[in-house]
C-alpha cells in the first residue's frame, strides 16, 4: 500500500483558504470539478509560449518567432487535455466574458497573441538567461510546515542576485491590492530563502493585459513575518480538518463560484465531510498544532 501523500500549502491553496474555507475545502479535499473558463485557458498556454520562448537561442527570440509557438503550444494542450477544445464548440459553458462576445477559436488565439505580443514590451529576452521556468520549489519548515509551489521564472545575476518573474494575463490591479498580488511572489521569495539561504532582490510581476509591471524587493525581516502568516494560516486549516468546519466567508468573489450550490450562504447543504479523501491526502497522520 503507497503511503498517504503529505498535505502541503501552495499560495494558490493559502489564498482559498484566505477567501473562504469551504472553497478550500471543496478543491483541496473534496476536489469537486470546476468549469473550465477560455480566460484561465488562455492564461496557461501564454505561460507555455513565453516558457518556450526561452528554448530558442537569445537572438531568435524575437516577436514573430514568439507568435510561431502559440499554434504548437495549443496543439500540445489540446494533446494534454483533450477537454480544453471542448471551449469552443457550440453552446459551450464559459466564463460570462467570453460569452458577451462570443468569441471564436480564431479570436481566442488571437488575444493570446496579443498577451505575447504584450511581453515584448515590458522585457528583451534576447538578453535574459533564465536559472529556472516552471520550476518546483519546496522547502520544509522547521515546525513541520511543507511549502511548495511552481514559479514561472527565476533569474540569477552573476553576483548570486535572485529575481523572481511571474506572468499574468490581466491587467495591473489598483494600488489597494497590490498586497494581494504580491501574496504569492512573497511566497515564493521565502521557499527560495530558506533552501538558499538568499532574499531575492527583486520580484517581478508582468502584467501583459495592460503591459504594466509591479516590482518589489522584499527584506529577510518582512520573510520573517510572512512565513509566520502562512503558519497561522495553516494552523488555522488543520483546526478545520480536524473537526470538518470549513465555513463559507461570502464576497463579491462568489458570483465566480462553481459550488454555490452547495454552499449555505445561497441556501446550499455542503456534502458530508469526505474524511476518508482527508485521510487520503495525509491529514490523518497530521495532529492540530497550536502556534503562537
Amino acid at each position: 500500500m503507497r503511503p498517504p501523500r503529505r498535505p502541503s500549502l501552495s499560495p494558490s491553496r493559502a489564498a482559498d483558504f484566505k477567501t473562504c474555507p469551504l472553497l478550500y475545502r471543496f478543491r483541496t479535499i473534496d476536489r469537486l470539478p470546476e468549469r473550465r473558463s477560455r480566460a484561465a485557458v488562455r492564461g496557461t498556454l501564454v505561460h507555455a509560449v513565453l516558457e518556450r520562448l526561452f528554448d530558442l537561442p537569445p537572438a531568435q527570440r524575437t516577436p514573430a518567432a514568439a507568435q510561431e509557438l502559440i499554434s504548437p503550444a495549443w496543439t500540445d494542450l489540446q494533446e494534454a487535455d483533450p477537454e480544453v477544445a471542448e471551449l469552443f464548440t457550440p453552446g459551450a459553458a464559459d466564463d460570462t466574458d467570453d460569452r458577451a462576445g462570443g468569441e471564436t477559436l480564431d479570436a481566442w488565439l488571437a488575444s493570446a497573441g496579443r498577451l505575447v505580443a504584450s511581453y515584448f514590451g515590458l522585457e528583451d529576452p534576447t538578453r535574459i538567461q533564465p536559472h529556472g521556468r516552471e520550476q518546483l520549489v519546496e522547502v520544509t519548515l522547521p515546525d513541520g510546515l511543507l511549502l511548495r509551489g511552481y514559479v514561472d521564472r527565476l533569474d540569477v545575476a552573476p553576483n548570486g542576485a535572485l529575481r523572481v518573474v511571474d506572468y499574468k494575463t490581466g491587467a495591473m490591479p489598483r494600488e489597494a491590492f497590490e498586497a494581494k498580488a504580491l501574496f504569492q511572489m512573497k511566497f515564493y521569495a521565502l521557499v527560495l530563502w530558506r533552501t538558499r539561504g538568499v532574499v531575492a532582490s527583486q520580484l517581478k510581476l508582468l502584467y501583459l493585459g495592460d503591459g504594466d509591471a509591479l516590482t518589489y524587493s522584499p527584506d529577510e525581516g518582512e520573510l520573517v513575518r510572512f512565513e509566520r502568516t502562512l503558519q497561522a494560516i495553516w494552523a488555522a486549516i488543520e483546526r478545520a480538518v480536524s473537526t470538518g468546519d470549513f465555513r463559507p466567508s461570502p464576497s463579491r468573489l462568489c458570483s465566480w463560484c462553481d459550488h454555490q450550490a452547495l454552499c449555505p450562504s445561497f441556501g446550499g447543504t455542503p456534502p458530508p465531510f469526505p474524511a476518508e479523501a482527508a485521510a487520503a491526502a495525509g491529514w490523518a497522520t497530521l495532529p492540530v498544532v497550536e502556534r503562537d
